[in-house]
This record gives C-alpha cells, structure tokens and sequence, in this order.
C-alpha cells in the first residue's frame, strides 16, 4: 500500500518551475491570443444583433371562482363558516396553473398571432416553404421567445418576450395582456348570465309553490281557537260537545301546519329573489376583470438591449482568452519545429552557467558511471574546458548516426544539453528514443 502511495504521488508531482517558464516562453503568443480573442469579444458586442426583452407582471384574482360569490353574502353565507367547501372556493387550490393555460390557449394567442401580423417566414430567408406568409401557428408562436411564469407563492403572472425588433416585443405582450383580459370579461359574462338563469328558474318555481299552497291552504287560524271556551266547557257534559271540541282542534292543528308551509315557502321565494337580485347586479359588472397589471410592459430605447452586454461580453472575453491562450500554449508546446520545455523530462537544469554547481553535484555522485554528454548546441569554452576535467565522460556531438551510437556506445548513463526554441525538437525526440532502446539513463537535461 505505501508503494502504491508513493507511485501515485510520484505520478501527480507537477513541476511547477517548469510550466512557469514555459508559459514565460510563450509570454508573446500568451499576450496575442489573449487580446486577439477579447477583442474579438468586444466587437461582437458592436456587431451581433440587439435583443430586446420586454416583460409586464400580472396579477390575477382567485380568491373566488364564481361571480356571484365576489360580491354576494347570501352564498358565502350558505357555504357555512365550517366546512370545507367554503376553503376550498375562496382559495386558488391548484394555483395558477389553469390561468397559465388560458392564457396560453388558441383564445387568447390566435388573436395576438393575426393582431402583430406573425407569419412563417423563408427557411434561412431564402428558401419559400409551404408554410411561408402563413400565420404562425399557436404551438409555434410559444416557442418563439415568449414565456408565462408564475412566481413561486404567489398570484402573479409574468409575461415575457425576447425579440431583435423592441416595438414588436412590445406590441406582442400588450397584445397577450388586452386579449387575457378581454377573455376573463367573457368567461365572466358567462357565468353571471348562467347565474341568472339558474336563479330565475328556481325563483319562478318556488313562487308558483308558493301560489299553490295559498290557494290550497286549510284548517282554522289560531285566532280562531279562541271563541271555542264555551265549546270547551260543555265538553265535560255532552258528547256532541266534546266531538266538536275535537273537530276543531284538528282544524286548528291543520291551520298551524298551513301557515308554517306558506311561510316557510315564502321565505324561500324571498330568498331567492334578494339573490337574484345579486345576480344581476353581477351581469351589469361583469365588464370588469380580476387582472390587474402590476408592471405595465415599456417600450424600450435603443440602448436598453437585453444582449449583446459589454460587460458580459468583455468577462467572457477574459475567460475565453485565458482558455484559448492556454490552449495554444499546449498546441505550441506540443508541436513546435523546436525544443520547447513540455518535451524535458523531469531532472532539469535550467541554466548551466548559473547552475553549473548542481550539474557538478550530479557529476561527482555518479564519477563511478561512464557518463556521455550530448551537445546539441554549443557551449562556453569554459564549460567544455570544465566538463573535460571529469575524467569519467565523453563528450558527443547529437546525431543519428553509427558515429553517435559508437561514441555512447560504452556509456552507462548521459547528459543532455540543449537550448529551448533553438534545439530541432525532432531530432532531440529521436536522440531520446535511442536512448531508450539502449538502455541508456537520461540524468540530466541542461539547458543553455
């Protein structure tokens, strides 16, 4: 396990002296892509086309669902103060989702399609299709840039719509507004003249009961009982008496029930007459909407552009340029005609004349090992006149070559010096493959 952690720290060591220097190197193409790429960025801001948002808030009523219960005590009053029922109706329940539909629905977005003239345009602008100079259709027209939220906990609708033309963004969500109210003035319309139907039937039904039961009233009134003292009194002596006596209390028990059905059918035609009365003074408001608007839309200047932001665009140039520039660094480094620093392997010296002491380290700890030195590029005589002291190397020139591969042939290890943007990077690749195939230890790479 501590071997498998150790391998693994090796593997994700980073040399960070090494990428610094070659990003340093490529400070020049890192400046270029990165200007070339926020310039670009910014102009965009001056060339892309302006995109106007035009949005409005909605407030939308549903408290209740009926027109007669927004003004209308008689049938709260009926609904009862405990139930359920009256919860249910004096709340929205499911929300907003059923207005989310009506105003989405062909109702109200076939007018505003024909009142703003929205046609099937040319594929790409050029090329006719059946469908062009047709009026959109209303599953098209929402996915051209409009959107309905309803904000989350609330009653409110918002209307939005994203367009290059800000009159017509505009023009387009007043047009839904104008016709999701007008449709609401209808639906309430219905509901109150369904209302008065329903009340005028039950009205005429009940005063033709009422009518009725006038007509076929029987028995004696209680007022009437009175008189029958005397009757009550002979009771006690005669038969005839106390027959009668029992006649006309259940006259007068019918009289009771007579009056108690009348006037309760009479306080029902009463009823029903105040609600009627309710209901029509509904119709005479049922102009009215439940829609108020929060936030008118505004038609927008030419400078309130949604997109393309400057200064969005100018962050996205600073990120995008950083990516890109580091991305050419990669490529360069990568695929460059000359020795670049990603192509170094790990025991690096990146100076040898103001390193020279730990190329001197290394040689004294191997002085035991044949060393070969292999020059790419030319040195300070100073330096050969040192390296020449050490009497365990040799010195070889790089190339491809039986000569090369003789003169490292009694070599257990080497030494490369090179020099980065100078050194032919394809000849230090195939130097370095040799070295592979014959089994030759790379213990340094020294640049000059």
């Amino acid at each position: 396990m501590d071997n498998y952690t150790n391998e693994l720290d090796e593997e994700l060591s980073i040399d960070l002296k090494k990428i610094f220097f070659a990003l340093w190197s490529r400070k020049e193409l890192i400046v270029k892509t990165f200007l070339s790429v926020l310039v670009f960025f910014i102009v965009l801001t001056f060339i892309l086309p302006r995109k106007y948002v035009v949005n409005s808030d909605l407030y939308v009523n549903k408290s209740n669902n009926s027109n007669m219960m927004e003004i209308n005590p008689y049938v709260i009053s009926e609904l009862g103060t405990g139930g359920g029922g009256m919860a249910a109706l004096m709340t929205s329940g499911g929300g907003l989702s059923n207005e989310l539909e009506l105003i989405q629905s062909p109702l109200v977005i076939e007018k505003v399609i024909k009142e703003n003239n929205l046609r099937f345009k040319k594929l790409y602008g050029i090329i006719p299709t059946r469908k062009t100079g047709k009026y959109l259709t209303t599953d098209d027209f929402l996915k051209s840039g409009i959107t309905f939220e309803n904000k989350k906990g609330t009653n409110v609708i918002t209307i939005e719509y994203k367009s290059k033309n800000s009159k017509l963004a505009y023009n387009i969500v007043n047009s839904v507004i104008n016709n999701y109210i007008q449709l609401h003035k209808e639906l309430n319309t219905e509901k109150s003249r369904s209302d008065i139907v329903v009340l005028e039937t039950e009205y005429n039904n009940a005063k033709a009961e009422l009518n009725k039961k006038m007509n076929s009233i029987s028995g004696i009134p209680a007022a009437s009982i009175g008189g029958s003292g005397g009757i009550s009194a002979f009771s006690a002596f005669s038969n005839s008496a106390r027959k009668a006596l029992s006649s006309i209390q259940g006259q007068y028990a019918q009289g009771i029930k007579s009056e108690i059905a009348l006037r309760e059918e009479s306080e029902k035609v009463t009823e029903l007459a105040k609600k009627l009365e309710w209901a029509k003074l509904v119709d005479s408001m049922s102009d009215t909407s439940k829609v108020l608007i929060l936030k008118e839309p505004r038609l927008l200047q030419d400078y309130e552009q949604s997109s393309p932001k400057l200064f969005i665009n100018i962050i996205l140039g600073i990120v995008f340029g950083i990516l890109a520039a580091l991305g050419m660094v990669i490529f360069k480094e990568n695929t460059d005609k000359k020795l670049s620093y990603s192509m170094l392997g790990d025991e690096i010296i990146y100076n040898i004349e103001k390193d020279f002491i730990d190329l001197k380290s290394i040689l004294l700890a191997e002085k035991k090992e044949a060393i070969s030195v292999i020059l790419f590029e030319n040195i300070n005589n100073h330096i050969t006149d040192e390296l020449q002291k050490y009497k365990n190397i040799n010195i070889v020139k790089a190339d491809i070559s039986d000569e090369f591969e003789k003169g490292i042939e009694n070599s257990d290890k080497v030494i490369i010096i090179a020099q980065i943007a100078k050194t032919d990077s394809r000849l230090f690749k195939k130097v370095k493959q040799l070295f592979e195939r014959m089994n030759k230890k790379v213990i340094a790479e020294v640049l000059v």
